[in-house]
């Protein structure tokens, strides 16, 4: 009996293309909850960075597990459950590192997001996502900052390079463009694994959504794990089962299909 659901945000809930949720998924979150399925976010983003939705949550596991926090009756932080910031030495690495070969670079602390070095392709990805205007700051501005999360606009030819200067982190990239920079040792799941902890659920009685190389994690951890249609055919091959794509109402077609309606 599933007794939770996990949802990422872009490619997920929200549509690259209108960055609405749809009225499928609304209708699906109400049989969810209808039927006593609690629901979380897990996503990339900081708590900041994320929209207001019309649809209801009890957690989120933000910045790819970096912060997981329950959320109160008005949808705001209420109990951190997790905490898990890059290591002081890689963040000053990748500063460093960023300034040499002038990488844009956006940095998220608990507090919000600043961008250094933030060139044409970097206010394209911030529109693509619908990101507000990130705090714009000197490279050096960052170093001493308590970094949950760094996104790192650069090819995917130099993940190898940047892994060996940063020994404690991984680059969970999804996007051609970009990758993100985070601890090494979290991922979307061990924040799913938390929250369970706080509910009392288990691990079998959960189910989760994402499209993204990020949620790769998360699907295998769930009891269900699906990937959206518009999703990359490795994050495909992960999931237990395979919807339609955002724009195409996936998540009311797994849910319809999850609980035979």
């Amino acid at each position: 009996m599933i007794k939770a659901a996990f949802f990422d945000i872009d490619g997920t809930l929200l549509s690259f293309r209108t960055h609405c949720v749809s009225d499928g998924t609304r209708r699906a979150f109400g049989l969810l909850h209808s039927m006593g399925v609690r629901t979380f976010l897990s996503t990339g983003r900081p708590w900041g960075l994320v929209p207001k939705m019309p649809l209801a949550f009890e957690g989120c596991v933000s910045m790819n597990g970096g912060l997981v926090f329950t959320l109160n009756a008005a949808g705001e932080p209420d109990q951190t459950l997790l905490r898990n910031p890059i290591a002081d030495s890689d963040s000053e690495a990748w500063v460093h590192y960023a300034r040499r070969h002038n990488i844009c670079t956006m940095m998220f602390t608990e507090r919000g997001m600043m961008a250094s070095q933030l060139n044409e392709t970097g206010r394209q990805i911030r529109d693509q996502l619908a990101f507000p205007m990130p705090q714009v700051v000197p490279i050096q501005a960052l170093l001493g900052q308590q970094a949950y999360q760094i996104i790192a606009l650069m090819p995917p030819e130099r993940d190898r390079e940047v892994m060996e200067i940063l020994p404690h982190c991984r680059l969970p990239r999804w996007h051609p463009a970009f990758t993100d920079i985070v601890a090494a040792h979290i991922d979307k799941a061990q924040g799913l694994a938390a929250l369970c902890r706080h509910f009392g659920i288990r691990q079998d009685e959960t189910m989760a959504f994402g499209d993204g190389g990020n949620d790769i994690e998360m699907l295998q951890w769930a009891g269900i794990g699906v990937a959206m249609g518009n999703a990359d055919e490795c994050v495909k091959k992960k999931a237990d089962m395979v919807t339609t794509t955002v724009d195409d109402e996936g998540i009311e077609h797994a849910v319809n299909q999850l609980f035979n309606t």
